[in-house]
């Protein structure tokens, strides 16, 4: 009797120890585990190059609230803040959205065209600045670069609705609060006309 429930006994264990660690998710872009609704552990997320080829781009920790590896991107000189005062200059970490550009676009396809825009054939390109500061979290958005005819509010909408998931920018070992530009596409397709 105990040798026949001794299969039982052990398949229920493995399925309630497969449940406690939560499912895996994986997609082109990442893959972890989800408890809950929530991600928990370790996450890699990778990018498409311009040939198709998967990179990896990002290792986090969501457990431990720790950036574990990131692909450097391209160097420019960011406006940051250090001792009070805002300057232009490298980082060794420029501010990185949790999860990369492609975390970051799901969002940003949120965009819609505005119907003030459309009507008068208002096409180009946004550019929304804002402030990540010492602990990842957005303020002080403004438009650099605008289009006008309802363009520009759209893509505040858009930058503000994005979730403070940002890994703060470094220089000099420390967290620095850093300007952060965002471009936004406004662009009319035959399916829009």
């Amino acid at each position: 009797m105990v040798t026949r429930l001794l299969p039982i006994i052990l398949l229920c264990c493995a399925s309630a120890a497969v449940q406690a660690q939560g499912r895996v998710r994986q997609t082109d872009l990442d893959s972890g585990r989800v408890e809950k609704g929530r991600k928990v552990g370790e996450w890699t997320y990778y990018a498409l190059t311009g040939s198709g080829r998967k990179v990896l781009v990002q290792r986090y920790d969501y457990d431990r609230k720790r950036l574990l590896y990131f692909r450097k991107p391209d160097e420019h000189p960011y406006r940051h803040e250090v001792a009070g005062s805002w300057q232009s200059g490298y980082l060794e970490r420029p501010p990185l959205y949790i999860g990369g550009d492609g975390a970051l676009s799901t969002y940003m396809r949120q965009l819609q065209y505005p119907e003030q825009a459309r009507s008068k054939n208002v096409q180009g390109r946004v550019v929304v600045r804002f402030v990540i500061d010492t602990l990842g979290t957005a303020s002080n958005y403004q438009v650099l670069t605008g289009i006008g005819s309802g363009c520009d509010e759209e893509a505040l909408r858009v930058a503000r609705s994005i979730p403070h998931e940002w890994i703060p920018g470094r220089k000099d070992g420390r967290a620095v609060p850093v300007e952060y530009e965002l471009p936004f596409t406004f662009r009319i397709t035959q399916a829009q006309k």
